[in-house]
């Protein structure tokens, strides 16, 4: 039988990726681990939520992750052209009959490996959340933040421009992963913004930078150090040396953030880039932003969500105002 086990690149399941980056990275992530350990149509996802889990990813996170895996496989074992793939990899002097066999037991066998049952994810229902799930920077917990990678490195100088994107823009870490330098230079009404090009649910935004443009200033510095003039704004480095010529990954982004921990009410505490982007919410609200406006910034398609990030006010900022009165009179 010819070896499965096949380069990153020529993976199978490629064919059937969707365009957008979240999906990509996903799938790109997935095709990395299998990569040396199971041919391509042996799908372990039992083995891999394991490791993601392991990595400390949230298990609703986990889910997400497998559920896109299993639909580009769905999409793969209906493709004519994966079933000839699989018919040239029978034995060549078999009879037509028993590679056809070959064929369905093989494409049976991943339908059974893809089976929700086969990799269920446990997820537990919570009623209340502890503060560390819900981590929100104030300005200054944030500013100390961006000091910690330092900048006497050009790791040091990647990591600062990355913490400093989430905290002036909010976006997500598979947006972040997903800037090219040409993003970082686009308008909105006449200010410098930020585009985000595939946001959730593939919709397209800008983030204006306003007072916090100097961030862009430190991303300029990390693409000055590492020569790097186009393509992706964030990216990896060979092992001996180097910055790689393509943009890292989400779980890329996620061990960079865990890092660096965040000093938050006096204690050090490892956070998430989930946090820096509900940080960025809860900073901007405080600092006088409009609501709506933190909305648009963010891409929620509901309010509501918003809030969320923001978080509880305190009772200072929930009193009434004097806007009207009732005098009694006798």
């Amino acid at each position: 039988m010819t070896n499965a086990i096949i380069p990153y690149a020529d993976h199978p399941l490629w064919l059937v990726t969707p365009d957008d980056a979240n999906s990509q990275s996903r799938v790109g992530q997935f095709i990395a681990w299998q990569s040396g350990r199971h041919f391509w149509y042996q799908p372990d996802l039992a083995a891999y939520r394991d490791d993601l889990l392991r990595d400390g990813l949230a298990a609703s996170s986990v889910s997400s992750y497998l559920a896109t895996i299993r639909g580009a496989y769905r999409k793969l074992a209906r493709r004519n052209d994966v079933r000839d793939m699989l018919m040239a990899m029978a034995p060549p002097d078999a009879p037509p009959a028993d590679k056809h066999a070959f064929v369905e037991e093989v494409l049976t066998r991943l339908r059974n490996a893809i089976h929700p049952d086969e990799s269920y994810v446990k997820e537990t229902t919570v009623q209340d959340s502890a503060d560390s799930e819900h981590v929100r920077l104030t300005a200054a917990e944030a500013e100390w933040l961006l000091y910690q990678p330092g900048t006497d490195t050009l790791l040091g100088w990647r990591d600062t421009a990355i913490l400093a994107v989430f905290l002036c823009t909010g976006v997500r870490e598979a947006e972040l992963c997903a800037l090219v330098v040409d993003d970082l230079y686009q308008e909105l009404g006449g200010e410098a913004a930020l585009l985000v090009r595939h946001g959730k649910g593939d919709k397209q935004r800008l983030v204006p930078y306003g007072d916090l443009d100097w961030c862009l200033s430190v991303v300029e510095k990390w693409l000055d150090e590492a020569e790097i003039g186009s393509g992706p704004v964030f990216r990896g480095f060979w092992p001996r040396g180097g910055v790689r010529p393509d943009g890292i990954s989400p779980r890329t982004v996620q061990r960079i953030v865990k890092s660096y921990p965040a000093r938050v009410n006096g204690k050090l505490l490892t956070i998430r880039p989930h946090d820096l982007r509900r940080s960025y919410a809860r900073i901007m609200y405080d600092a006088g932003m409009d609501i709506v406006a933190i909305q648009q910034n963010l891409g929620h398609a509901d309010l509501s969500t918003t809030m969320t990030y923001i978080g509880e006010l305190d009772a200072r900022r929930r009193r009434g105002r004097a806007a009207f009165q009732f005098v009694w009179r006798d």
